[in-house]
């Protein structure tokens, strides 16, 4: 791929994707917006990523969007001619980790709530701006926020487009922790490195995607499903070898794989 916004980099089995406009702040164009989805397309795609961490170059994480050129900078854009799967994060088939490490206002926020797991600086300015714009909170957050923060909390944010600080995030359950700056992408990589030795793929990838679904359906549906998906994750091969490493005390090596091993979901 031949990104200019964003950056791309596998090691270990942990895609780093790295908002990449530092001079803006990693303000979001139609182009960012591209070149990101076609990224998180990529890890998805490829087997040996196990886990994505998603940051920002240099002190923030985004500052929304660019509105250098006016309201306009509110519109999407269309697609480029790159070609690629392009995919949000609660999409990729790996568990998404947002390290946000400064400031997240508008999309810059909206966005990383798309994500599995949240990092975040103590000091980073969050902000649900968008009222204070004449425009909306956008990629499902009036149906993801009330539901990971809860009614009150959610409207408290939406409906005030008030600042917070990354504590306060992490305080209201915005986030999963809170931390130095300095610190943030160290505490995501640590995680991701974890998830990519010592987590089953295709388990990992069940689970993301039954927590996402999870937001349209009932508690007796869930309970079905899993109870549908067990035996057959048991039958498979990861099972046995995750049992054995542990008892072994050793890494597993798992063998399964994202592109082709993970069953369908019970109708």
């Amino acid at each position: 791929m031949k990104l200019e916004t964003v950056l791309y980099e596998v090691s270990d089995g942990v895609a780093v994707i790295t908002l990449n406009r530092p001079e803006a702040m990693n303000a979001w164009t139609p182009q960012l917006s591209d070149e990101l989805s076609l990224a998180m397309g990529a890890a998805d795609a490829d087997d040996d990523v196990r886990a994505v961490v998603l940051t920002g170059a240099g002190k923030a994480f985004c500052a929304g969007a660019d509105l250098s050129a006016g309201e306009s900078g509110f519109l999407s854009g269309g697609a480029s001619a790159q070609q690629g799967p392009r995919l949000m994060p609660y999409k990729v088939r790996k568990p998404v980790i947002a390290a946000i490490n400064g400031h997240a206002v508008g999309v810059g926020i909206t966005y990383p709530m798309l994500c599995d797991i949240r990092i975040v600086s103590e000091t980073a300015k969050i902000q649900y701006a968008m009222v204070r714009r004449g425009i909306l909170p956008e990629l499902g957050s009036h149906v993801l926020l009330p539901r990971v923060i809860g009614f009150s909390r959610a409207a408290d944010l939406m409906l005030t487009g008030r600042l917070i600080m990354g504590t306060e995030a992490a305080e209201m359950g915005l986030a999963s922790r809170a931390v130095p700056a300095d610190q943030v992408l160290n505490v995501a990589m640590e995680m991701a490195r974890d998830i990519a030795v010592n987590v089953a793929p295709v388990s990992a990838a069940l689970a993301k995607q039954l927590m996402w679904d999870g937001m349209n359906t009932t508690l007796d549906h869930m309970i079905e499903t899993e109870g549908k998906l067990l035996p057959v994750l048991t039958k498979a091969p990861d099972s046995g070898e995750g049992v054995r490493a542990f008892f072994e005390k050793r890494a597993p090596q798992w063998g399964s794989r994202v592109s082709k091993d993970i069953p369908p979901l019970p109708q």
